[in-house]
């Protein structure tokens, strides 16, 4: 069983960042493929980022390319996403997600393929 907290949520000005991290106990998640989605009210909730366990992949839905960066410390046990350039569409939680499967590139952007959540973190970008 894996727990993940969410943290570094927050209100921000447009065109500003923030960094938010998923601290994991339990397990060490290493071996997990991680994920960023986000949920902004009255709508489905949907992929930002993802990473696969080794780092050796990145990928990223097409909104936050070159202003979002997915990362990962294995030897803390934490994920993060650092957020630049904000805009107040990005305005939603943010959760974080760990995936056990083999088979990284399959279904990456599918909340349905991760196996753990976090409880979100609310990010609000001010216009």
């Amino acid at each position: 069983q894996v727990q993940l907290v969410e943290s570094g949520g927050g209100l921000v000005q447009a065109g500003g960042s923030l960094r938010l991290s998923c601290a994991a106990s339990g397990r060490t998640i290493s071996s997990y493929n991680m994920g960023w989605f986000r949920q902004a009210p009255g709508k489905e909730r949907e992929f930002v980022a993802a990473i696969m366990w080794s780092a050796a992949n990145r990928m990223y839905a097409d909104p936050v390319k070159g202003r979002f960066t997915i990362s990962r410390d294995n030897a803390k046990n934490t994920a993060y996403l650092q957020m630049n350039s904000l805009k107040p569409e990005d305005t939603a939680v943010y959760y974080c997600a760990a995936d056990f499967s083999v088979d990284y590139y399959r279904d990456y952007d599918r909340p349905s393929k991760y196996d753990y959540w976090g409880q979100g973190t609310q990010v609000t970008v001010s216009s």
